[in-house]
């Protein structure tokens, strides 16, 4: 892999059952394991994106607790994983922070359980990494119900649906996110 890749938990814009834009509350749970699977596949930055200032707060004090407090002596291992993640209030901090890092801003590639145009396949989305390009690549994930379709349709590219055996696509964003990172680091194409 040569261009550097990003992983963004998007909680705006998210769509809920009935397809209209929401916010989603930042958990525990993702904040940590996504990390986890971040740091073990050698993903630049994972940010975690909110608007609610309230949300930020609490997402903060957690990787506090477990970078700075009791926890980062408890289990190194958290805070080591921990280290990657980067709480923003929405995706032009990224891209700011990303372009200042890489002298571009990244190349979006969106994801979701659904079919949309400009869908690309795992395989092409290694090629693309794979280029020779300071431009860094930035996965977006989403939470609820998945990212809403005008942050799909507006991003660069969409990634391909993870696909099992069945009819049944409704991952969590934890377990298609540790699929996503082996898949375009060191995985095959599933």
């Amino acid at each position: 892999m040569t261009r550097p890749l990003y992983a963004c938990l998007v909680h705006y814009p998210i769509r809920d059952k009935h397809n209209r834009a929401i916010t989603t509350a930042i958990t525990n749970l993702d904040i940590h394991d996504i990390a986890r699977s971040a740091r073990t596949f050698g993903i630049g930055g994972y940010f975690v994106v909110t608007p609610v200032k309230a949300q930020r707060w609490l997402a903060e004090r957690i990787l506090s607790h477990w970078q700075h407090g009791w926890g980062a002596m408890y289990n190194p291992n958290r805070k080591d994983a921990l280290s990657v993640v980067h709480v923003v209030q929405d995706l032009g901090t990224v891209s700011d922070m990303l372009e200042a890092a890489h002298g571009s801003p990244p190349l979006w590639i969106a994801t979701s359980a659904r079919q949309y145009p400009n869908t690309v396949s795992f395989s092409r989305l290694r090629e693309i990494l794979a280029e020779e390009a300071k431009q860094p690549v930035c996965i977006l994930l989403g939470t609820g119900w998945g990212l809403h379709p005008e942050l799909i349709l507006e991003s660069d590219y969409i990634l391909e649906p993870i696909r099992g055996i069945g009819e049944y696509n409704h991952l969590s964003v934890r377990a298609a996110a540790a699929i996503i990172f082996y898949t375009l680091t060191v995985g095959s194409v599933p």
